[in-house]
């Protein structure tokens, strides 16, 4: 058996020191991109442009959703 350590060891020591944080990293990351979004939706939303578009595709999405249960209900 041989006392000395390589530098392959110390590298692969270092390595698995670091590796217990990642999952630590992942949650802090969805965190900040979490925080980014918010405040995306929230400039957009004070955009009287963007909010005009955004209600107007919502509407247009409930009216389609509503023409389409009307017609399964009116056929079925």
């Amino acid at each position: 058996m041989n006392a000395i350590m390589t530098n392959f060891d110390i590298e692969s020591a270092e390595a698995h020191g670091t590796r217990k944080w990642e999952g630590l990293s992942e949650i802090d990351q969805a965190i900040r991109e979490n925080r980014l979004t918010e405040y995306r939706i929230k400039k957009a939303w004070a955009d009287p442009w963007s909010r005009t578009l955004s209600i107007v595709v919502v509407v247009i999405f409930a009216l389609f959703a509503g023409f389409v249960i009307y017609w399964d209900l009116l056929r079925g």
